[in-house]
């Protein structure tokens, strides 16, 4: 009745509507009664959709009991089946309906689950029977169509299985079978994203959740196939070889975390990071908790080696360096007085640095920071770091660049020594060149490691301590070659210069020219600024040049004033003391140019006409000069007495 009336109702508003519209054109009613009009239609067609609905839902109200009514019927009907022991229905005959056989004794075995055990326990039993039996069915043609390669037969029985308790095991059963059709023995890592990538490519046509398909596949292998083959090849080598096991483990975690990398494209739930962080560190877990000590423990030995090999080549035994007591008295003095305490060490030209023996510790000790950088916790990554650097500064700095220095340092022979060789500027040359890659390396590979941690000032500080410890020993090299520098040309003036040079017997007969003497010690000037240019680099170069070249003039200077001058020896010293500036031109140093500029001028003091004495005293050069120093050389004259050249002074 209620469908005939709203038919009725349908069709006079399907009729009313176009007719109040006809009207309102043709006839133009008033605007007034036209809204009304539409006003009472509205009404009339809510009226009539609320009584709709109305009935829709008391329908939808009456049905629905029904339809329950109807499907519980259904299941006592064979509930009564169980429990009269004999199944007739064709549901659990026919293969062709297991979806709707599970379905059914899906919702029995629920049912089952509420009776009580003592009255229906037989019952319960078969019950549980069946259940057992259609899932191990409905298993065992997931399997077959998962052989087959039946994509959509395996979507329809991984949705009836969703409901059972076997479901996972479903899930299992899937998991086992992709795994034996690929193989994981000829590249893991590479076998494993490969893997993964198909299964992504599937999972989502069969399962309803796979997400959760995939991690548990991931989880699968980690835990099985990946962890027993990092085990394998890191156990065998953990207390044997500890190179290797270093190796093993930096290489199998680094894949590990770029196989993690690439899974991280797969949707493996909400938090998959953490997920995938946390199967790393079940593998790994047991190597990385004592890993630094491993690494510092190989890193001390291999540094060991390498320099003894070195030490061995050289068919040298190192000297023991003491500390304490009277080795910090000696060096304390040594320091501030520039002596060389204890006897000479000839090294025969050996700086015992190795560029070589260099290398390969900052190579090892590079190694060290990128596995370090890797297998360390981010928390203790400044603290092993750390570490790292203080066994490179112990075998490196003080193990061979300071015995180094040391050695070369015992190895200066004293300043009064004839013919010395001297070698320290080569040990200069080759601790610049290591302290450049030592300071590369600290800035290139342990910067990034601490630069936002505490431990980046004391690295800093150690870092100075260290330099400054050797630039100081380096300085007093120095300083004492220079002596020796001077010593040598001290020796050959000596050797060389005759007093008769500057006094010769026959006035005639002098060839204007350099002396002997001259000539020598230029010579070995001239060899020892380029071995100076050689050694050093930056401001160094100028430092010790100047400081040379101060002592340099400072040994002419005082030479000069050892003997007597006629006029021509005087012209002779002029002459030598020209070959000198000219040497000291090759400095390049503007302060010893000026030096010998002004000795230059001194000399011209012994040849200069004794009226004509007091104008030159008096000249650009000699005017700033204190009057003792122009006094001093104009006695040297030879004539100073018969000239009475002394009262241009008093």
């Amino acid at each position: 009745q209620f469908l005939e009336v709203f038919s009725v109702h349908m069709e006079f508003l399907q009729f009313i509507i176009p007719l109040i519209i006809i009207v309102f054109y043709h006839q133009q009613i008033s605007s007034f009664v036209a809204f009304q009009h539409f006003q009472e239609l509205d009404e009339h067609i809510s009226y009539v959709a609320t009584k709709v609905c109305h009935l829709g839902d008391q329908l939808e109200g009456v049905n629905t009991p029904r339809q329950r009514a109807v499907e519980a019927q259904k299941l006592m009907k064979y509930f009564n089946e169980f429990l009269d022991g004999e199944l007739k229905s064709d549901v659990f005959k026919n293969a062709e309906k297991i979806k709707e056989a599970a379905d059914i004794i899906q919702k029995l075995h629920l049912i089952a689950q509420e009776l009580p055990f003592d009255r229906f326990s037989e019952v319960k039993s078969k019950i549980a029977s069946k259940y057992h039996d259609l899932e191990c069915q409905l298993i065992q043609e997931f399997t077959n169509a998962q052989k087959r390669g039946e994509i959509s037969r395996m979507r329809e029985v991984a949705a009836v299985l969703l409901h059972f308790k076997g479901y996972s095991h479903c899930v299992d059963v899937y998991i086992k079978q992709c795994q034996e059709n690929t193989n994981l023995r000829s590249d893991i890592f590479e076998d494993t994203a490969i893997l993964c990538q198909r299964v992504n490519k599937q999972v989502g046509d069969i399962f309803s959740s796979p997400e959760t398909v995939l991690a548990k596949l991931i989880q699968n292998v980690f835990e099985i196939k990946l962890q027993s083959f990092v085990k394998d090849q890191l156990e065998e080598c953990r207390k044997s070889d500890a190179e290797q096991y270093l190796k093993n483990l930096y290489d199998l975690y680094t894949r590990t975390t770029n196989l993690s990398s690439k899974l991280m494209e797969f949707n493996l739930g909400t938090d998959k990071q953490t997920f995938l962080s946390k199967l790393i560190k079940c593998i790994f877990i047991s190597y990385l908790e004592n890993y630094i000590e491993v690494e510092i423990g190989y890193l001390k030995s291999r540094s060991a080696m390498i320099l003894q090999r070195y030490y061995d080549s050289k068919n040298h035994q190192k000297r023991s360096i003491g500390t304490g007591g009277i080795q910090d008295l000696k060096e304390r003095i040594r320091l501030r007085t520039n002596l060389p305490l204890g006897p000479s060490i000839d090294t025969h030209g050996e700086t015992f640095l190795s560029q070589e023996v260099v290398v390969n510790l900052l190579q090892e000790t590079k190694q060290a920071f990128e596995r370090c950088h890797r297998l360390s916790d981010p928390s203790d990554l400044p603290r092993n770091a750390f570490r790292i650097f203080t066994v490179l500064v112990e075998f490196l700095c003080i193990e061979h660049i300071d015995y180094a220095l040391e050695t070369g340092l015992a190895g200066i022979p004293s300043s009064d020594s004839k013919n010395a060789n001297l070698y320290f500027l080569d040990v200069v040359q080759q601790a610049n060149t290591i302290f450049h890659l030592f300071d590369k390396q600290f800035n290139d590979h342990l910067m990034p490691l601490i630069s936002s941690s505490p431990k980046l000032s004391e690295c800093l500080q150690k870092k100075k301590d260290i330099i400054e410890q050797m630039e100081m020993k380096l300085d007093t090299g120095i300083d004492r070659t220079l002596n020796c520098m001077v010593g040598q040309m001290k020796h050959i003036l000596t050797a060389e210069q005759k007093k008769t040079d500057f006094k010769p017997e026959d006035e005639n007969n002098v060839l204007i020219q350099y002396t002997n003497a001259c000539v020598k010690v230029c010579g070995y000037v001239r060899k020892q600024v380029e071995k100076i240019r050689n050694s050093m680099d930056g401001k160094n170069v100028d430092t010790v040049l100047m400081e040379f070249g101060v002592r340099f003039h400072r040994l002419i200077y005082e030479h000069l004033q050892q003997y007597s001058y006629s006029c021509m020896g005087g012209m002779l010293a002029i002459c030598d003391v020209a070959e000198y500036r000219k040497c000291a031109k090759d400095f390049k140093i503007p302060l010893v140019l000026q030096l010998f500029d002004t000795l230059h001028a001194l000399c011209n003091l012994l040849v200069v006409a004794p009226d004509n004495l007091k104008q030159v005293c008096s000249g650009e050069q000699l005017a700033n000069l204190d009057k003792n120093i122009l006094h001093s050389f104009v006695q040297l004259r030879a004539d100073y007495r018969s000239a009475r050249l002394a009262r241009h002074f008093s």
